[in-house]
């Protein structure tokens, strides 16, 4: 048979298969490989993903915790101290629609609530500036002394005064010294009347007990008396 003579029947057929077996055999396996390869770079590059946003949400979820502690620290103390301003408690509760649009911008997962925590909490930290700074011009948030010296100096000074403005009027005679006898108890019943006093201006928490400060109370009301009351006499002793 010459080379050039053409195969038919089942010969050619055995020769092409062998052909076709031969060619698989060197093309399909490097394919497979690539193909393998590609796959598995991609499985790994989903996997690596996935376990950044799992130790992302983790990360997330546990500084939530902690701001979520934060808050709710803030938010009692300022519910205890809104109550001592008189605020109704009803004030202090959150309406349903504020409910609904907290739970709203809460709904996408530990960022968007780690998000809305740091949101509230400086909230949180302006009303407590507010409240500080509210603090200061009121008397009852002052240091006891100084509070409860609005309450026993003028009534300290009111017997005083009007001493002076008798004296002042009548000059020495029985109408100065009936003023001078009449102021000799004055400064304790100006000490109780302060005492009195103090319990119905500034209010504490049941848990609290009022500084009523008695010494320097009736240090405050004996002093201006016992100025008063000695210049008087000698004023009188020597009229």
């Amino acid at each position: 048979m010459s080379p050039e003579a053409t195969v038919t029947g089942p010969g050619r057929q055995r020769i092409a298969a062998a052909n076709g077996d031969a060619t698989q055999a060197v093309v399909e396996p490097g394919t497979a490989w690539a193909e393998y390869l590609a796959a598995a770079r991609q499985l790994d590059g989903v996997r690596r993903s996935a376990a950044a946003a799992a130790g992302e949400q983790a990360r997330s979820a546990e500084t939530a915790r902690e701001e979520l502690t934060v808050v709710r620290t803030g938010l009692a103390s300022q519910q205890e101290q809104l109550r001592e301003l008189g605020v109704p408690a009803i004030s202090l509760v959150p309406s349903p629609p504020e409910l609904t649009e907290a739970s709203r911008s809460m709904a996408g997962g530990p960022a968007a609530v780690l998000a809305a925590l740091r949101a509230a909490r400086g909230r949180a930290e302006a009303a407590d500036a507010a409240l500080t700074a509210r603090r200061r011009f009121r008397p009852g948030s002052w240091p006891a002394r100084a509070r409860n010296l609005l309450v026993y100096g003028p009534l300290a000074l009111v017997v005083p005064l009007i001493q002076v403005a008798v004296y002042a009027a009548t000059g020495v005679g029985p109408a100065s010294v009936a003023a001078l006898i009449c102021g000799l108890p004055m400064p304790a019943v100006a000490f109780v009347a302060g005492w009195v006093g103090i319990g119905r201006l500034f209010r504490v928490s049941p848990a609290e007990r009022l500084d009523r400060t008695v010494r320097f109370g009736a240090l405050v009301c004996l002093v201006p008396a016992v100025l008063v009351t000695a210049g008087l006499l000698l004023v009188l002793l020597a009229g």
